[in-house]
């Protein structure tokens, strides 16, 4: 592949944190190196914020939030400015796509018809959402009135990931922006473009100063920061789940802030012989897995398979696997860029041979790909005769790779699925409503696709069970997080 130059002289690249209304550096003047997967140059050296910047942003933000331009803002003149900030990021839209391609080398066509077009459409949805949501009365008896209002929480600090950066984002500051919150916005290091882009674009949109600022920085500085700063009051991540627990002891060492965690998977996509359409159970899997280099946390990881259509799904899965080998994501052609970063490549190719030392058949690909443009590519890779308890069906690889697993009923496909410190998401794949059902109400996780292996839009909750996660992202029941329920009960005479 001939990999053309990025095209970074088309394009400014931000680099400067978003703190009060200015576009400033790091006060220590540290930077780090934004590097572009695509061919391994620097895009931009961006400023590394750290403590002392944190310091800055909660003031600015406490300041904000008391001095009620924004928290006590009618709903409808919040709602009027995040459409504004909305069609701003319309009239970008392709300046923030190609700021996300060049970051994390997402193929461009994903880049501008998902995540951009997904986190206007978040936005929009949460900004109409502003002025519908109602304060509640307690049923009473006539000697009193108990009235139940909602309320922001004040300083929200949210640290969000990279391989979706702007979507993530738009999904913590559209709700917490819209409950009438402060919020202080961490991309992750290697992804910090487009949320500083969008931190310019509030400010013009009419977002009071101090109300959405975004640092860039390292997770050990400025993500511990904000986790363990005493003024901030609640933390909204998405990320691993390692350092999701670090968050849960930042807060019980500091100010015991609120903290909601959108953390891993190892995501079951359960396949029965009476599925209704084989091929498209196959398609499904292999885009389950193989969509954005297998980089999210809902990938379908884990194919387990009913005994007696094993051969002819795999085969399938492995025929659509080698039509979707990586490309230039600049090219409009490109199902599968890199992976983010040579850390994460590295950490695919050692789970790649984790699984062939540990006695499962490498079925497809398996190896770096394009190495000579200094990209860090990954072939979509499929494993056969795969056992759940191994550490390729157990750990999250976060990269293009799929555990093929047979089972032999619906029993040993539960527990199998059960049999995981995850519960993000789930699929099952059956013509029988009664199984559906039941299998739906067994596993153990916070969402089960029918039928389909990535289900769901912004009217529903997103959110896991036990090792993936505290609390849930997208919906009404967003607003949960971002407020706080106050009673007032008054004793008429």
């Amino acid at each position: 592949m001939n990999v053309p130059a990025t095209p970074t002289a088309d394009i400014a690249i931000p680099n400067q944190a978003v703190i009060g209304a200015d576009k400033v550096d790091a006060a220590s003047g540290k930077t780090f190196s934004c590097i572009s997967p695509i061919d391994g140059r620097v895009l931009a050296e961006v400023a590394a914020c750290d403590s002392e910047d944190v310091d800055r942003a909660v003031t600015a933000a406490r300041a904000a939030f008391e001095a009620g331009k924004w928290a006590n803002a009618a709903p409808r003149k919040r709602k009027a400015i995040l459409l504004k900030l909305a069609d701003l990021m319309a009239q970008h839209a392709d300046e923030l796509a190609m700021l996300e391609t060049l970051d994390v080398g997402k193929p461009i066509r994903e880049s501008g018809a998902v995540d951009i077009a997904g986190s206007i459409a978040c936005l929009r949805w949460y900004a109409e959402a502003c002025d519908k949501i109602y304060d509640e009365l307690a049923p009473t008896g006539s000697r009193a009135v108990g009235m139940i209002t909602r309320e922001p929480i004040g300083v929200v600090g949210a640290v969000v990931p990279w391989n979706f950066p702007l979507l993530m984002a738009a999904w913590k500051f559209s709700p917490a922006l819209a409950a009438g919150n402060s919020i202080i916005l961490k991309p992750a290091e290697q992804s910090p473009l487009t949320a500083l882009r969008i931190g310019e674009l509030a400010l013009e949109a009419g977002v009071p100063e101090g109300v959405f600022q975004v640092l860039p920085g390292l997770g050990e500085t400025a993500g511990q920061a904000i986790g363990r700063h005493m003024d901030v009051d609640m933390v909204a991540f998405t990320g691993s789940t390692e350092v999701g627990k670090f968050f849960l002891r930042y807060s019980g060492e500091s100010n015991m802030k609120h903290v909601s965690l959108e953390c891993g998977g190892k995501k079951p996509n359960i396949v029965f012989a009476d599925t209704p359409d084989l091929d498209q159970a196959a398609k499904e899997a292999a885009l389950g897995i193989f969509y954005n280099a297998g980089q999210v946390c809902t990938a379908a990881s884990r194919l387990m398979v009913e005994e007696t259509i094993h051969d002819a799904l795999l085969e399938k899965v492995v025929e659509i696997g080698k039509t979707m080998q990586p490309g230039n994501p600049l090219d409009e052609k490109t199902r599968l860029g890199p992976v983010v970063d040579q850390t994460q490549m590295e950490r695919v190719l050692e789970y790649i041979d984790i699984g062939q030392s540990e006695g499962a058949t490498l079925s497809l690909g398996g190896k770096r790909a394009l190495a000579d443009t200094g990209g860090t590519y990954v072939e979509p890779t499929v494993f056969d005769n795969v056992s759940n308890d191994m550490r390729i069906a157990q750990e999250e690889i976060f990269g293009p790779v799929v555990s093929t697993i047979s089972f032999k009923d619906a029993e040993e496909a539960l527990r199998m699925a059960n049999d995981s410190m995850y519960g993000l998401e789930a699929c099952v794949w059956t013509s029988d409503i009664n199984k559906a059902h039941k299998m739906a109400r067994a596993i153990k996780c916070g969402t089960v696709n029918v039928n389909c292996v990535d289900g769901g839009d912004i009217t529903v909750p997103f959110g896991g069970y036990k090792q993936s996660g505290i609390g849930r992202d997208k919906s009404l029941h967003a607003f949960d997080k971002y407020s706080q329920l106050k009673t007032t009960w008054i004793q008429l005479s």
